[in-house]
C-alpha cells in the first residue's frame, strides 16, 4: 500500500485541523462547554455544527450523493484523527458514535426509500440514532448467536418483546436500528428493524451510569413490550440481521480507532508542552531521560497504531473484509489510548489529575475503550483463529494485482 494521501484529503485535514484549533479546542477550559455528562452542552454543539457545515466539513464519510466528501476510509483515518485533538471534535463534524456507523450501515445497505426517511435525517443533522444490539444476560453481546429479544411477525408487523442495555445514545435518538431474533435458525436468525422514537411499546427503563463522561443520550437500558415495526422497516431482509451487524461493526470499531488515535496523540501534546518548562530540581523534565523514554514509547506505539488503523482502511477501501486488521487495530489503539492518557497525567503530576487539563476527562473515556465494540479478548481469540486456519499464512503478504483477500 501507498502511504502518500491525496491533496484532496489533505486539504480537508487541514482545514479540520484549523477550525479544531480555532473554534473547539478554546471551549474545553471553560466549564459552562459541558453538559451534566461531561460532554459539550448541546446549543453550544449547534452553533458549531452549524459553523463545521457552512465551512464544508460536514458528514465527509460519506458518499458524495449521500451529502458527504466521499473520502473513503484511508481519507476518514487521516481526518478523523485530527477531529478527535478535541474532546468534542468529532460530534461537531457528524462523525462520532453512534452516528457515524448508523449512517454508513443505512448508506450501503438501505433501499432507497428507507434511506429518505431513516437516513437522511440523520445526515442532515436534524436527528441522532442508537444501535441497539447489546443485552442483558443470558442475552447477547459480543456473541450476536446468544441474542434473546424476539421480533415475531404477525402479518405485515414484527411484534418485538426484550431488553437492550448500554445503548449508546439512546436518551437522544429518534432513529433506531434494532437487531432481534425472528426465528431459531442458527445463521439467518436475526434480523435489523428500523423504529421511532414515537412509537408504543417500548421504553428507556434507565440511564446507566458510568465511570466515564459520556456521549450524548447516554448508555441506556430499553425495555420492548409489543413494539409493532411495519415489515418495509427491516434492514436487509428477514433473516440478515447478522450481516447488518457485520457491514456496521467492522468499520464502526476502525472508526473508533481513528477517533482514539487522536485523543493518543493530544495527550502526548499536553504531555511535550508541560514537560517543555516544568523544572525540578534544576533540571526541565524534557530533559530527563526518564521522561524521554516514556514520551518516545508513546510516539512508537501510536504510529504502531496508526500502520495498523490504515492497513485496515485499506484493506476495506478495495473491498476485503479486513477481520484480522480491524481486530489488531482495535486491541493496539484501545490500549494506546488508556496508556497515553495514563502517562500523560503522571508526567503533569497533581495538573494532571485536576481539572486544569483534559487528561482527566481522556482517561476516564479512555478505559472504555479496552471493552467497546468486543473486548480485547474478543478480537485476540478472533485473531487466534485466524492463526489456526492459515498458519503461516496469517502474515502473507498481499501480491500487486490480486484481488482483496487473494493470498
Amino acid at each position: 500500500m501507498n502511504f502518500d494521501i491525496s491533496a484532496h484529503v489533505e486539504n480537508y485535514r487541514a482545514s479540520i485541523a484549523d477550525f479544531v484549533a480555532r473554534e473547539i479546542i478554546p471551549l474545553e477550559a471553560d466549564p459552562a462547554s459541558y453538559d451534566a455528562h461531561g460532554n459539550i452542552a448541546l446549543p453550544l454543539l449547534a452553533r458549531l455544527r452549524a459553523r463545521a457545515r457552512e465551512e464544508g466539513l460536514w458528514c465527509l464519510q460519506l458518499k458524495q450523493e449521500t451529502g458527504g466528501a466521499g473520502l473513503g476510509k484511508t481519507g476518514m483515518a487521516v481526518c478523523y484523527e485530527e477531529m478527535n485533538r478535541s474532546i468534542f471534535g468529532p460530534v461537531v463534524f457528524n462523525s462520532a458514535a453512534p452516528d457515524d456507523g448508523n449512517m454508513m450501515v443505512l448508506e450501503a445497505l438501505a433501499t432507497p426509500e428507507q434511506k429518505k426517511r431513516w437516513l437522511a435525517p440523520i445526515v442532515d443533522g436534524s436527528v441522532r440514532s442508537a444501535f441497539a444490539m447489546t443485552e442483558p444476560h443470558p442475552g447477547g453481546g459480543s456473541d450476536p448467536s446468544m441474542i434473546t429479544t424476539r421480533a415475531e411477525k404477525r402479518g405485515d408487523r414484527y411484534v418485538v418483546t426484550g431488553r437492550k442495555w448500554f445503548i449508546t445514545g439512546a436518551e437522544e435518538a429518534a432513529h433506531f436500528i434494532l437487531v432481534a431474533r425472528t426465528s431459531d435458525d442458527p445463521r439467518h436468525g436475526l434480523s435489523a428493524l428500523l423504529f421511532h422514537k414515537d412509537q408504543p411499546g417500548w421504553r428507556i427503563v434507565r440511564r446507566i451510569g458510568i465511570m466515564g463522561p459520556e456521549e450524548h443520550g447516554g448508555h441506556c437500558e430499553l425495555e420492548f413490550d409489543g413494539l409493532e415495526i411495519p415489515a418495509e422497516n427491516v434492514l436487509l431482509g428477514e433473516g440478515r440481521g447478522l450481516k447488518v451487524t457485520q457491514v456496521r461493526l467492522g468499520p464502526a470499531r476502525l472508526t473508533h480507532c481513528m477517533r482514539w488515535l487522536g485523543l493518543a496523540k493530544r495527550c502526548v501534546e499536553i504531555a511535550r508542552d508541560y514537560a517543555s518548562v516544568r523544572e525540578g530540581f534544576g533540571v526541565r523534565l524534557a530533559d530527563r531521560e526518564s521522561i524521554q523514554l516514556m514520551l518516545g514509547d508513546l510516539a512508537m506505539r501510536i504510529e504502531v497504531g496508526r500502520l495498523l488503523v490504515m492497513k485496515a482502511a485499506w484493506e476495506l477501501d478495495r473491498g476485503g473484509f479486513a477481520r484480522k486488521e480491524v481486530s489488531m487495530a482495535k486491541v493496539q489503539v484501545a490500549n494506546v489510548l488508556h496508556d497515553a492518557a495514563d502517562t500523560a497525567i503522571q508526567i503533569n503530576g497533581a495538573r494532571g489529575y485536576s481539572h486544569d487539563t483534559v487528561l482527566e476527562w481522556i482517561y476516564r473515556y479512555a478505559r472504555q475503550a479496552r471493552l467497546v465494540d468486543g473486548a480485547d479478548e474478543v478480537h485476540k481469540m478472533v485473531l487466534n483463529r485466524f492463526l489456526n486456519e492459515e498458519g503461516s499464512g496469517f502474515w502473507r503478504w498481499n501480491v500487486e494485482g490480486n484481488a482483496a483477500g487473494e493470498a
